[in-house]
This record gives structure tokens, sequence and C-alpha cells, in this order.
């Protein structure tokens, strides 16, 4: 009995430290103040009062018509995360409707936050993902059509390009209520203020006239 106990307590305390980590991060950043009565930001959202809680909180309808894809991308993503859809804090999953119209493109991007599931409604999608550099920058890619499910892994590039003559619909499912985004282009040559032109020509080994040309482009997210 008393082996067994010893043994119980070794478990114990090897699993509590274990699974000891911080707190997943729910937004970009959240700097540390000394003073309560400067902090405004919470690690996430704070919480309703439940005596005062509706089915209402529970429901989102804005999927309920087409995104306009009247744009250069031609495509809309429609986002039900925690900022659009309160009713999802602190449970750990967020979604989205995709609209393409015909080769309508939703560029490379990353979720820093989430995987991400897709699945097409109507349509055919050329989608994709590229690990990181320790797994040689490889690219993972395929077509969709109705009914199939992808996966992208957490942190790693990916895009979706309608391949059809007609337009698609896909929705995707996250694992955060608020999986953040990063626009590769957007971020890169679209920055404000925009990041040293010395810097971008070195990093992809062209001349300053194409780094200016991009980032005087009119950088569009279709969030």
């Amino acid at each position: 009995m008393t082996k067994f106990f010893q043994t119980f307590v070794i478990l114990a305390l090897a699993s509590s430290h274990a699974l000891a980590s911080d707190p997943s991060p729910l937004q970009d950043f959240c700097v540390a103040v000394n003073d309560p009565s400067s902090a405004v930001f919470v690690n996430g959202k704070f919480c309703k009062d439940p005596k005062l809680v509706m089915a209402d909180d529970f429901v989102f309808t804005k999927f309920r018509n087409p995104g306009s894809t009247s744009n250069q991308l031609g495509s809309k993503v429609t986002t039900a995360f925690v900022d659009q859809f309160p009713g999802l804090n602190t449970l750990g999953i967020a979604t989205a409707r995709l609209d393409f119209a015909p080769y309508g493109l939703n560029p490379p991007h990353i979720h820093h936050r989430g995987t991400e599931m897709l699945v097409v409604v109507e349509g055919m999608l050329h989608v994709g993902f590229v690990t990181s550099n320790q797994l040689n920058n490889t690219l993972f890619t395929k077509v969709l059509t109705k009914g199939d499910v992808f996966v992208f892994p957490q942190g790693l590039i990916h895009f979706q390009l309608n391949i059809g003559q007609t337009n698609a619909l896909a929705f995707a499912f996250l694992s955060s209520q608020n999986p953040g985004l990063i626009t590769i282009g957007n971020s890169v040559f679209g920055s404000r203020p925009p990041i040293n032109v010395d810097v971008l020509t070195k990093a992809f080994q062209v001349d300053n006239k194409l780094i200016n040309h991009l980032q005087a482009q009119n950088w569009f997210d279709n969030h």
C-alpha cells in the first residue's frame, strides 16, 4: 500500500508538471501593467453576467447571404470569430464563410492561433499549405469538390483558389475563438509604416523598383 501511494504521488507530480503551461494567447500581444487601474484588455474577452445571457447570444445569422465577391480578389471571407460572435468566448472555436467568384482567390495567409478545417459546399477549389523551413517548405495541395474536407495545420501558410467557372462556397472551422489572420502580401508589402526597402530587396533578391511598386499597391483584405 505504501509503495502504491508513493507511486501515485510521483505520477501525480509528474503529470502536474507535464500539464503546466501558460494559457494560449488570444490576441497579438498583452503587455503587462503594474497598475490595475490602467488595465483595459484581458487575454480574451470579459464575460457577460450569466443572469443576463439570452439565446440570441449563441446565434450568428450573417452566413445567410453570400458575401460580395466584387473586388480585385474575387472572394469574400465572412468571419464568425469572437469579435463578431461573442457567444464563442472561452469555447475555443470559430468559423467563417468563404464565397468565391469564378477564379476567385483567398490569398496566402496564416492563422497563427488556430488550425483550420475547410469543407466545400459548392464548386471546385484548389487548396494547399506550405510546411515550415524545417520540413523544406514542402507544398501540400489538392483539388476539392463538393463535400470534400481539408485541414490546414496551425501557423502554416495556406490558400484557396476557385478553379471552376461557377461560384464556389466553403465553410471553415478553426480551433480558437480568435485564430488571428496574417495575409502575407498585406503584411510584407502593405505594412504601415512600410518595411525598409533594403530589407525587402535583400530578402527577395530583387531590385528596389519592384519593391517600391509592390509597396505602392492598394493591398486588399477580404476578411
